[in-house]
């Protein structure tokens, strides 16, 4: 009996090896979640990035995917804002919620928003490396909304990871998944 388990987590710990190193050879298929085109109640920008997020919500909002914008996190609102205006978002269709400073809070803070607007549906924008947690974490804290996801490409070719930063807040992802997981029970998968 004890070799049968023995087997068992020696075969459990090879698939997980396996699998860790194709998501951290191929960080881009893990990380990605990418809905493609849809149409929901609202586009929520998540702060952070490198700007490239509220110009993807720019571009969905013309191409009608929502017909408001809800900006999320504190500290770059307003230029995520400003950024929303000079790309043709009128400023009637922007909301901001500027307390949250974590993924979590962004989901916990904009889920207000959401369930007092009775929202049903929501595009989520933010950075392709992103997208994964930031689903799973929306859908977790919020699950009266159905959300989708249409990140921002900015940085995606490989050659561009290390001279963008990406490389850095990519391979962090893959500490934040995991610890979202033990922390708050976002399941990643």
């Amino acid at each position: 009996m004890i070799k049968f388990l023995f087997k068992i987590v020696k075969w459990f710990v090879l698939i997980a090896l396996i699998l860790g190193a194709i998501a951290w050879f191929y960080p881009e298929k893990f990380l990605t979640v990418d809905s493609g085109p849809v149409s929901t109640d609202v586009l929520i920008v998540i702060g952070g990035g490198q700007h490239e997020r509220a110009l993807r919500a720019a571009e969905l909002f013309k191409q009608h995917a929502a017909p408001r914008i809800i900006i999320t996190g504190a500290g770059d609102d307003q230029i995520n804002r400003r950024l929303l205006i000079a790309n043709g978002v009128p400023s009637r269709a922007i909301e901001i919620e500027n307390r949250s400073t974590t993924t979590r809070e962004n989901a916990e803070f904009t889920g207000k928003l959401l369930r007092a607007e009775h929202v049903q549906s929501a595009t989520l924008v933010t950075s392709w490396y992103h997208a994964r947690r930031a689903e799973k974490t929306f859908a977790h804290f919020v699950p009266t909304v159905r959300f989708y996801s249409r990140p921002a490409y900015f940085g995606f070719a490989r050659d561009d990871w290390r001279k963008t930063g990406i490389s850095k807040r990519m391979r962090l992802e893959f500490l934040k998944l995991p610890g979202y997981w033990i922390r708050y029970g976002v399941n990643p998968f």
